[in-house]
């Protein structure tokens, strides 16, 4: 498969959704991976190094860690991009408005092709389930996504939404889907220590039937795009493509980083295709 890389590096300012900090990062050209940098230390963007789930993915490694890497890592992914580092000024990757759309603006005019990468390919069924909500990976030739949602809050409800990188549109039809959560339980967050940077102008808030937003929803489903948006990025953290069937209902970073784990708890589950 094509990969591409950073020609020279851009640079990014904005607030961290859960940690409320300023931050600011630059993304650069790179040769081992993806590697985030902070404070003199680093650490892989690894699913090894993943080390919690809960409303943003965040990885630590050596005493660095670094918060809510998945809407950068689905950009990169998108991109092709497998390789940069990535060097922070906070706790964690600035929310942005909430979307991947800022990272792939700044990020795409600024790749070129760098050879090939060797993705991983599925060679049988692997699923992860938690009650009703499951993650499952299936053997095929494409990068296909198949998120389903099903929230109780009657704007969000029942959805589902496919995708196809390396074929559909992601810069229109996945990038600009936000991350959302209920305005009643911002209060709630804020004191466990989380959403402390969150507002209208980085997040969807959804209040019982209706979205306080002003400006409304990008898209109808705009909530089930957003998910497979997170999807990609936690999947980015296998750390080259994966060829299969990612098929998900209800689920998030924690299934997705479970996933991970059964796909690559067998060598009978894949394969790398050279």
């Amino acid at each position: 498969m094509l990969q591409r890389t950073l020609r020279e590096p851009v640079s990014l300012k904005g607030i961290g959704v859960h940690s409320g900090a300023d931050v600011s990062v630059s993304v650069a050209p790179g040769t081992q991976g993806v590697r985030f940098h902070r404070d003199g230390g680093s650490v892989a963007a690894s699913w090894r190094n993943v080390s919690a789930t809960r409303l943003a993915t965040v990885i630590e490694a050596g005493g660095t860690r670094v918060m809510t890497v998945e809407h950068l890592m689905s950009a990169l992914s998108a991109l092709g991009v497998w390789n940069a580092d990535v060097t922070l000024e906070g706790p964690e990757l600035p929310i942005m408005d909430g979307s991947a759309r800022p990272f792939l603006d700044a990020l795409a005019p600024l790749v070129a092709d760098a050879g090939r990468v060797a993705p991983f390919r599925v060679l049988r069924p692997v699923s992860v389930s938690d009650g009703d909500a499951f993650a499952a990976l299936l053997p095929s030739n494409t990068q296909r996504f198949d998120v389903g949602i099903d929230f109780a809050a009657p704007v969000i409800g029942l959805s589902r939404v496919t995708f196809e990188l390396g074929r559909d549109d992601y810069a229109r039809d996945i990038a600009p889907a936000r991350t959302f959560g209920p305005l009643k339980d911002v209060e709630r967050m804020r004191r466990k220590g989380y959403a402390r940077g969150a507002s209208l102008d980085n997040a969807v808030a959804v209040d019982g039937d209706r979205v306080a937003n002003p400006e409304g929803l990008r898209f109808s489903d705009e909530f089930a795009r957003h998910k497979l948006l997170d999807a990609i990025g936690d999947l980015a953290l296998a750390g080259a493509p994966i060829l299969g069937v990612y098929r998900s209902h209800k689920a998030g970073h924690r299934l997705n980083y479970r996933l991970l784990a059964a796909l690559f708890g067998s060598n009978e589950n894949f394969t790398i295709d050279r």
